[in-house]
């Protein structure tokens, strides 16, 4: 058999770039065979190699929250490519992106932009050791906050205990001041308050987990660990990277109701381009150089055609009706899914906040990372597997999370909830 132009490509990628990829979970090695190499995209559809298309769930891994190539994105970062790609230098568009995110999340009083979420992640750790005066960081089992050193421990999406690295490069001396407790476990992040809470400078956390699965903070979780925070004098930072302008524009801290002392932006943010940021109270962020001691830097933070595209599409979804419509399109999908799992015998679950979603197979709940590893992967790679053949595209792991972007019609939901019938069934 003749190999498809996406297997093509991936053979001659595997030859210059290791694993074929530039990231991780691109590779498909958690649901078998090659990944697809995608030609085009638009509104809520991905075009491979080949010229197959399908319905797209990734969204390019959550930024895209009002689909693929929106045209007056497009046109913004047009406008602003006319007068030069990147000056090294102060641009008047990031002045309102920075007043544009503080009027958004109240938390934040002062911002700095970055290009990734792992920049921002890293630098916020920093930030809160600079500020605390104090050496220690409290993660998430399955939290994942990027690829910094010291917080590749126990982190989810493709990446054991405390103080071993998930990752062979990370000296065990990076990650001995990084404690892991287990999320939705607040009686646990209590007795490392007592321990050594004059020791730890933050607790950071996605506050809706979206890289072990979608998981749900359980009623009190959040407000408990912002109280213990505030107890012992340690910062509190979400990691919003997925959540800020997700499920609300005002982020998962709207939602919730919490005041965190920093949070950590990225994706939607940047509008599809690469930027990101984090913020927080004003003595907090006055830490950083050239203010203060706390050292950070980037040759392209604030990129102008990122910030272009990122400004457009957060005015674009700063408009009446907009998470209302992406509630009712997930809730749509969500009760056809649910439908749909009738006719499969064996466990799953559905996990939904907002436009957020995973479908777990072989448990019948998962609400942290020790429910999430008993997952049946080998039944969700059959899943993916069936659905992409059917024209619907799901993220290629078991533990990452599907978005549902405006551009998502009631026949894209329709169409994705028929072929789920059709998978299930036969799985069943």
């Amino acid at each position: 058999m003749s190999k498809t132009l996406s297997q093509q490509l991936f053979t001659r990628a595997t030859q210059r770039i290791p694993g074929g990829v530039n990231s991780p979970v691109r590779a498909w090695k958690a649901v078998g065979g090659d990944p697809l190499f995608i030609q085009r995209a638009r509104g809520s559809n991905v075009w491979d190699a080949d010229g197959r298309q399908y319905i797209d769930y990734i969204g390019s891994w959550g930024p895209m929250i009002l689909g693929h190539a929106h045209p007056k994105v497009l046109t913004a970062i047009h406008e602003a490519m006319r007068d030069g790609t990147s000056f090294g230098a102060p641009t008047a568009r990031e002045i309102e992106m920075a007043e544009v995110i503080c009027a958004a999340l109240p938390s934040i009083e002062m911002v700095r932009l970055v290009s990734s979420g792992t920049e921002a992640t890293m630098a916020a750790i920093r930030l809160a050791r600079g500020f605390t005066g104090r050496p220690k960081i409290l993660k998430f089992d399955g939290c994942y906050h990027g690829h910094v050193d010291s917080l590749l421990v126990r982190a989810g999406s493709g990446a054991a205990t405390f103080g071993v690295p998930d990752s062979a490069g990370i000296p065990e001396a990076i990650v001995s001041n990084t404690m892991v407790a287990g999320f939705n476990d607040l009686n646990m992040v209590a007795r490392y308050f007592e321990a050594e809470g004059k020791n730890i400078a933050a607790v950071i956390l996605e506050p809706v987990v979206g890289n072990m699965g979608v998981l749900v903070p359980r009623a009190g979780f959040l407000d408990g660990v912002r109280a213990l925070t505030r107890q012992h004098g340690a910062l509190l930072i979400f990691d919003e990277v997925m959540t800020g302008f997700r499920l609300s524009y005002g982020g998962a801290q709207q939602c919730y109701g919490i005041d965190p002392d920093m949070t950590c932006l990225g994706k939607i943010v940047g509008g599809g381009m690469p930027l990101a940021a984090f913020g927080g109270k004003r003595p907090i962020m006055e830490k950083l150089a050239p203010l203060g001691p706390v050292y950070q830097a980037g040759t392209l933070s604030g990129n102008p055609l990122a910030v272009a595209a990122g400004l457009k599409t957060l005015e674009l979804i700063n408009k009446g009706g907009v998470y209302e419509q992406l509630e009712n399109s997930s809730a749509r999908l969500e009760a056809g899914l649910r439908e749909a799992l009738a006719v499969y015998r064996g466990k799953a679950c559905l996990n939904r906040v907002g436009s957020m979603w995973t479908l777990f197979f072989g448990v019948a709940a998962v609400s942290d990372a020790a429910t999430s590893r008993q997952c049946d992967t080998e039944t969700f790679g059959r899943w993916f597997r069936g659905m992409l053949e059917r024209g619907v595209y799901l993220p290629p792991s078991q533990f990452e999370a599907a978005f549902v972007s405006l551009a998502h019609s009631d026949s894209d939901i329709d169409e994705t909830v028929q072929a789920a019938r059709e998978v299930l069934a036969q799985l069943a």
